[in-house]
């Protein structure tokens, strides 16, 4: 399983939000620090906000801030919220499988069971708990 780089950055800049609370971060500054596409990272940020994870504030003063506490945000949840859809294979989606073998084989239950334990496994973590034990974090966030 690969994570779109849409998540990677949405949880990257989660993480520097969360380093810097209670402050705000401009996009702009967010992709410099990245050293990522301004535009990418407000595509990233225009989704956070959908998601309920971030505030903008426009303005003087604007920017971004977290909207929830980082030990309320599990990184599972975030997965959940950008990625278009977690499925591994064809057979995951019903009815648009080519698979020979779809619905008779075994592999699809392994891959779902697969699946709900990263899943479980990513809902155990916190933003918090990615800041606490990230030093490379610390410089970012100066």
């Amino acid at each position: 399983m690969q994570l779109t780089d849409h998540t990677d950055i949405g949880l990257r800049a989660l993480i520097l939000l969360a380093a810097v609370t209670p402050r705000r971060l401009s996009s702009t500054d967010l992709a410099e620090r990245y050293g990522l596409s301004h535009a990418h990272v407000q595509k990233v940020v225009q989704s956070l906000q959908s998601a309920g994870f971030v505030e903008t504030f426009r303005g003087r003063g604007g920017g971004v801030q977290l909207a929830r506490l980082p030990s309320d945000i599990r990184v599972g949840e975030v997965v959940r919220a950008l990625e278009p859809n977690l499925d591994f294979v064809e057979c995951f989606r019903p009815g648009h499988s080519l698979c020979r073998l779809d619905g008779g084989c075994a592999l699809t239950r392994t891959l779902v069971r697969a699946k709900s334990a990263m899943l479980a496994e990513l809902d155990r973590t916190t933003i918090a708990d990615i800041v606490a034990g990230s030093p490379a974090v610390e410089p970012l966030a100066g």
